[in-house]
């Protein structure tokens, strides 16, 4: 069974070491996270430990995904700092370990992240995936609207330049007045 949970600031720093393993090993598997190949483990300890500032200012929420025996992935949500978009986040870093992929984990990440921000107050959500990436189809099947390709747009981890495709979803209801919205806390 698995198990999803909130991370605060001292969690993420307290989980950098599993959640560096996860990214090694997404990197490892070819997906386009922002990082090239070999990755080594204590720059993406590092990486996870300059998150967790971001997490205590209330930019980002972070969630894990964990089976009775390691964490089998991720997915944070974004949050703008300006006054005009605090209706929106961006769904970013959502990763599965290799060994938990075709489980459901990567839709219950989703689902989690999704319910979170209308619980805040988000109506739109947005994302960016490598195109023709296994990602695009759970995005699909979750019910996000594909906007278009950008081609070239980020190096995969050999080092290739793949294209990204953007989604977007509407969540909740219509949104509140920008400055009346609650952020989400740790």
């Amino acid at each position: 069974m698995t198990a999803v949970a909130r991370l605060d600031a001292s969690e993420v720093l307290a989980c950098a070491g599993e959640l560096a393993d996860l990214l090694t090993d997404t990197v490892l598997g070819g997906a386009s996270v922002g990082f090239l190949a070999p990755l080594d483990r204590a720059t993406a300890v590092a990486w996870w430990e300059e998150r967790a500032a971001a997490v205590s200012a209330g930019r980002l929420a972070v969630w894990v995904a964990r089976d009775a025996e390691r964490l089998l992935g991720t997915v944070g949500l974004a949050f703008p700092d300006k006054p005009n978009s605090r209706h929106r986040a961006e769904l970013v870093k959502l990763m599965v370990h290799r060994d938990g992929r075709g489980q459901g984990v990567g839709r219950t990440l989703v689902t989690t992240a999704e319910a979170a921000a209308v619980h805040a107050g988000v109506t739109l959500l947005h994302l960016d995936t490598e195109t023709d990436s296994p990602a695009e189809s759970l995005y699909r099947s979750a019910g996000w609207t594909r906007i278009g390709a950008i081609p070239d747009y980020a190096a995969a981890p050999s080092g290739e330049l793949r294209g990204t495709t953007i989604y977007y979803k509407q969540v909740g209801a219509a949104a509140p007045a920008p400055a009346l919205r609650p952020r989400i806390q740790a």
